[in-house]
This record gives C-alpha cells, structure tokens and sequence, in this order.
C-alpha cells in the first residue's frame, strides 16, 4: 500500500533561479576560458565536467556532452597524470551512459590507488545506474546517507529504494534530503523535486498525477528553465486535456536543444488541430533525435526508443533502441521499455525472453512484482496453467 507523505516540506529559500541560470552559464565559461590559459591547473577541468553535466541535466543543452569530448581529447594530448585524467574520464563516460568504458577507466584509477573516495563513489552509482549488486549498493548508500545526512547522500539512496519498490521509504528519504539542505543554489533543491514528481507520476504502481503536478510545478519554481520537468509536467497537463498549459509550459524552453521538447510541442499541437506547426516541431524532434542517437547512442537509447514507440512511429527501431540500453543497463526500467517496444514490434518470441530475464534479475524484488512485467508473468503463468489443465482434461 503506498501511504501519504510522512512529512511535508515548505517551499525553502534560495536564489531566484533565473539568476542561478545566468550564474551557472558564466561560471561554465570562465572555467573554461581559465581551462584554456592554463589546462594543468588543479581543479579546473572537474569543474568543468561538473558545470557541463549541469548544463545537460537542468537546460537540455546537450551539447555539453560534445564539449566534454573535447575537454577529455585535450587531457589527454597534455598527458596530465593517469589517476587524475582516468576519473575525469570515467565521469564523462558515465553521463552519457558509457558504462563499460568508466568503469575500465576506473580501474586505471584504482591501480594508482589515488583518488579513491571520488572513485568508489562514481563506481556505486555506476553499479546503480546499471542495477547491479543492489542489496550492497543499498547498504552503501545507507551508510553513507546516515554517515553525512548530506542531500547529495540522500537522493541517490531514495532513487535506488524507489527502483527496488520500497516507494515510501523513497519519499520520506527525499524529503529528508529537502530538509537538510543548507545551501542557496537552487539546483539541487529542483533535482529532489523532479526525483519526487517522477516517484508519484511515474514509478509507483498507480500513478498519482495531482501529487506529481505538485512537486513537478515546485521544481519549475527553483529553476524555470529546468526543461526535463516541463517535459514531464506537461505530459500531465496533456494526459488531462489541459493542452494550452502544456503548450504554454514548453514554449519558452523549444530551442534548447532538447528533442523531447519538440515531441512534446507536437502532440500537443496534433491535439489542438495546429497541424502545420505540429509538422514543424516534429519533424525537429526527428532530427534532434537521429543527431543525438548517432553522437551518443547509449546516453539516449531509452528516449530514443519512447519516442520511435510512440509519435515518431517506428515500432521496429524503437525495439533495436531498446534492446541496445537493456544490454548497457539491464534495469527494470529498460526490462519493461524492451518488453513492451518488442510485443508492439510483433517480437513475441523476444518478448518472452525478456520477461523470463527480467524475472531472473528482479523477480525477488517488490518493484517486480507491482510492475507491468510482474503482471505479465502472472499472465503468463495463469496462461500456461490453464493450458495444461485443459490437456489434462481432454487426455482424461
């Protein structure tokens, strides 16, 4: 049973977000202008693979994953030392979900046997992302969650009991990471809002879109140009009918870079009978999708998949995009993507292999069982039982 909240949080201060924006896009350049005068100084390249991945997660600029190519390029050619160039890299390659190669450039790490704690942390997200070892992920993440009761512990350990299906324990963990934080930026504040609007409108069994709206439209408060949760938020509006609001909500952020945006503008352009527009918009989702697939494949297979599945009408890529990010990272999440775009391919037979995969990883998991694939296999099951009982009765 999913309960409601055990605490509420106000609305906590912060800087206004449109400054924190302006903020972020100036210190990313100045970091890399510095970069450029001197690349050996310390410090100076990680900050700048932390402002880039900022810049991608809350903009949707994501062309910073084309910049932090360069910034590894250059490392590289300047033959900075092993340890240090090796996480660097190994960051990079896990924001784009190059998950082999990190953890191969964190080996070359652990053999210098410098930069540990940076490493061991980027190797149990790693190891999370992918969904491997999560009952020693969770014991990490609550050990380390307890040890500092930092937001930054807190919200992995509440993304990682959210995929294992413990959704109260996530809620109550995020709102704990609400309430510890003693900081001005309002990113990170906006991050535990979108992980919770994703939790009610997303992961639990049944969907509670009003809860989501809430924590959706509170992220939007701390950062207005946070597009992911406009994308998602106007994905509620629209499932509501509310089309002009969700129009309105994605407008303002149409040119940054982010194809879903334009999928999104589509449909709900199809949907008010703007047909022309809607061609425009979609045919720029079309092209932002194919551009991102081509230059970083892995990072955008899942979304790549969502998208040819649905509006962009290619249920045969869609499968061949899903199935490329279940082998990268066989979650339950990329089980159930790669189920569902493989029935609707007419792959019935790679379906059920799936599932019965699927249920070899996650079976003993609460999340698999109130999951579609948990409803699935009961299906299945019944099926099968049936089946064998009417050949029971007919040998008889």
């Amino acid at each position: 049973m999913i309960e409601s909240p055990i605490l509420e949080v106000d609305f906590i201060q912060a800087t206004a977000g449109e400054i924190a924006v302006t903020n972020l896009e100036s210190a990313r350049q100045q970091a890399w202008s510095r970069f450029w005068q001197s690349p050996r100084r310390e410090g100076i390249a990680e900050y700048i693979v932390e402002q880039e991945q900022m810049t991608a997660q809350f903009l949707g600029d994501f062309r910073a994953f084309d910049r932090l190519d360069a910034l590894v390029e250059q490392f590289v050619h300047l033959g900075e030392e092993p340890s240090r160039t090796g996480l660097i890299r190994a960051q990079i390659a896990a924001g784009t979900h190059r998950f082999n190669k990190a953890r191969g450039y964190l080996k070359d790490v652990q053999a210098y046997g410098t930069l540990a704690e940076a490493a061991s942390r980027l190797q149990l997200s790693i190891d999370q992302a992918c969904g491997d070892e999560l009952h020693a992920v969770l014991k990490s993440r609550r050990l380390l969650a307890a040890e500092s009761g930092r937001l930054e512990d807190l919200v992995p350990l509440g993304a990682l009991l959210a995929d294992l299906g413990e959704f109260n324990e996530a809620d109550h963990t995020y709102l704990q990471a609400l309430m510890a934080y003693q900081n001005v930026s309002p990113f990170p504040l906006a991050w535990v809002c979108f992980q919770l609007g994703s939790l009610w409108g997303e992961l639990v069994p049944e969907p509670q879109s009003a809860r989501a709206e809430k924590w959706y439209r509170k992220a939007i408060d701390y950062v207005p140009a946070y597009v992911k949760a406009r994308v998602h938020l106007s994905e509620i509006l629209s499932g509501d009918g509310r089309f002009e609001d969700a129009e309105a909500l994605l407008s303002p952020v149409a040119s940054s870079g982010d194809p879903e945006v334009n999928w999104r503008l589509a449909d709900v352009m199809v949907a008010t009978g703007n047909l022309p527009a809607a061609e425009v918009q979609m045919q720029s989702a079309r092209s932002g999708f194919d551009y991102l697939l081509e230059k970083h494949p892995l990072a955008f297979a899942d979304h790549g998949a969502e998208f040819y599945s649905g509006s962009g009408n290619d249920a045969g890529r869609a499968f061949e995009l899903a199935r490329i990010n279940l082998q990268n990272r066989p979650t339950l999440r990329a089980f159930e993507q790669a189920y569902e775009t493989a029935m609707e391919s007419g792959q019935s037979d790679a379906a059920e292999e799936i599932l019965t995969s699927a249920q070899q990883r996650w079976g003993t998991t609460l999340s698999f069982e109130s999951s579609s694939l948990g409803v699935h296999r009961r299906e299945f099951s019944m099926s099968n039982r049936s089946g064998s009982e009417q050949s029971h009765d007919v040998q008889s």
